[in-house]
């Protein structure tokens, strides 16, 4: 009994404890400090009101930002090697047709090259620029009267995503010198005028660099360039060997095998004719300054002669 009184009491002990905490005072907030305003923040809109302010809520379109489409650049050049009869007069009609279609001649040149035999043929390099939209039209004019198209190389890159880049980084750039500029009709002071002069002249610097790399883009998308290499007929003329004539790969064949035997040839006749009789007068005037050398050499230094007693004859 007495244990069960003690269990009893030591409960309602707990009980009391446990009722004190929980009934103690919530912490309340300060009050402002004397003189101090309170502040009030407007707390934001639920998801719904938002809905609301833009058109939405039940059965109303849903709210989309329309942005728009920018056009996309491609910048595209062509590289086409073609064999002419007369390379000279395939520039300046390739540069007549550059300038009907509005285009220009970037660079030209014309030099000398050789056949497999060592003929001397001119050839010809040059690049255009036509614009985008007339650039299959140029291409079928150049092709035309030509004796054979060897290379036809097609490349585009779509600058699109750097011009649309560029674009955005002008509009802030521009937003921010002209925020500085009402800046400076506030400022008084020489030390903050000549600051945001400066951050002006920056802002400015980097205006003209974007303007200048987007009328590139602008520029090059509109202007396709075509590379031309230009042949001489007579150089890829097909080898006739006792009537046959030999076009492609059996061609290529056949003159690399007469290329080797006329370099081989070459060599030995340089080998018997040059490099041996040189080689023979190098030598010939090596063994005679040896000789010249060993002959000063004893001259100036002679050997002396030492006399070797003959041992005594013992007496008998």
């Amino acid at each position: 009994m007495r244990t069960m009184k003690y269990n009893l009491f030591a409960l309602a002990l707990m009980l009391i404890f446990l009722t004190a905490c929980a009934a103690s005072p919530k912490a309340t907030a300060p009050l402002p400090a004397e003189g101090v305003q309170p502040m009030f923040v407007e707390a934001p809109a639920a998801p719904q009101e938002r809905s609301a302010a833009y058109g939405g809520g039940a059965g109303s379109e849903a709210y989309t930002l329309q942005q728009p489409s920018q056009e996309r650049l491609v910048i595209q050049n062509v590289d086409l090697t073609i064999v002419v009869a007369d390379p000279k007069a395939k520039v300046e009609a390739v540069a007549a047709l550059a300038k009907t279609m509005g285009g220009f001649v970037v660079s030209s040149n014309i030099y000398q090259s050789y056949t497999d035999n060592g003929v001397p043929v001119p050839e010809a390099s040059m690049t255009i620029r036509v614009p985008a939209e007339s650039l299959e039209e140029a291409l079928t004019e150049i092709k035309s009267d030509t004796v054979e198209v060897r290379t036809e190389n097609r490349s585009g890159q779509d600058v699109t995503k750097e011009y649309v880049d560029l674009k955005s980084r002008l509009r802030t750039y521009e937003d921010a010198e002209e925020q500085l500029r009402t800046i400076l009709e506030e400022k008084t002071s020489p030390e903050e005028v000549l600051d945001v002069f400066n951050q002006m002249m920056y802002y400015r610097e980097q205006i003209e660099l974007i303007k200048g790399q987007m009328q590139y883009y602008e520029e090059a998308a509109a202007l396709s360039a075509i590379n031309l290499t230009i042949i001489a007929q007579e150089k890829v003329q097909p080898l006739e060997i006792g009537g046959w004539r030999l076009q492609g790969t059996a061609r290529d064949a056949v003159q690399t095998l007469i290329n080797f035997v006329q370099g081989f040839v070459r060599f030995i006749i340089w080998l018997v004719i040059a490099v041996i009789p040189i080689s023979l007068i190098i030598l010939l005037l090596l063994w005679a300054l040896w000789k010249l050398f060993r002959f000063v050499w004893r001259f100036l230094f002679p050997r002396r002669k030492t006399h070797i007693s003959e041992p005594p004859v013992e007496q008998k």
